[in-house]
């Protein structure tokens, strides 16, 4: 039985390019599947965000009138407790945990790119050789592990994410405040993304990606099968 720390947005806005807010948060799907899937599983999950922030989940990705968007509201209420009181990223001592997940939506474009104390626990994850799962917007977060000499942690590591061509057909579009595929790119990521809305997974050492949120239920079970 593992421990894994899920590291969720605390932002429930992003501002655009045009300097508008839209609303965000989390998305209902990747976070349901990936604590789904791990607790199924027998391991454990721990919340962390931000200062502690209570996350909030995308108005966009629960659609209350599908039997689907009824059941993701209903899993989510099922862990209000946990999700409602989660630890500080600052207070995460680095090496506590056996994996660290990152579910998406596009809050962690406004917060966990920038967040050091995110960085931190990556770099040290990437040093140690824990597993770090990543899903859709979620590697929004790796932008974080710059080490002190300007290096990028996860430099020449293949990984999958919410496409620039996602981003332009079903996104933000041409309205993003930057495209997190594009900055991954920059700093030394390998893309090794799929055809748009599929399915892709991708290993390369102990990071596991999924690219979008149809991949939810195929990166928990890599992430299951990473554990075991």
């Amino acid at each position: 039985m593992a421990d894994v720390l899920m590291i969720v947005t605390g932002a429930d806005t992003l501002v655009l390019k045009d300097g508008s807010a839209h609303p965000t948060g989390f998305w209902a799907e990747e976070l349901v599947e990936l604590h789904r899937g791990l607790t199924a599983a027998g391991h454990r999950v721990h919340f962390a965000t931000p200062g502690a922030q209570p996350p909030t989940v995308d108005p966009g990705s629960l659609d209350l009138e599908t039997e689907t968007g009824r059941e993701m509201a209903a899993y989510l209420a099922s862990i209000r407790d946990e999700l409602s009181a989660p630890l500080a990223l600052a207070d995460v001592t680095p090496g506590t945990y056996d994996a660290l997940a990152l579910p998406g939506g596009h809050g962690p474009m406004a917060d966990l790119a920038t967040d050091a104390d995110l960085g931190r626990l990556l770099i040290d994850a990437a040093d140690r050789g824990t597993t770090v799962a990543v899903l859709c917007h979620g590697p929004a977060g790796l932008l974080s592990a710059i080490r002190e000499d300007g290096t990028f942690a996860f430099a020449g590591t293949r990984l999958a994410v919410f496409t620039d061509e996602e981003e332009r057909q079903g996104g933000l579009g041409e309205n993003s405040p930057y495209l997190v595929a594009s900055r991954l790119a920059e700093l030394g990521a390998r893309l090794a993304t799929g055809e748009p809305w599929s399915s892709t997974v991708v290993t390369d050492g102990t990071l596991i990606s999924g690219q979008n949120p149809q991949s939810s239920v195929a990166t928990a079970e890599r992430l299951v099968a990473a554990l075991a």
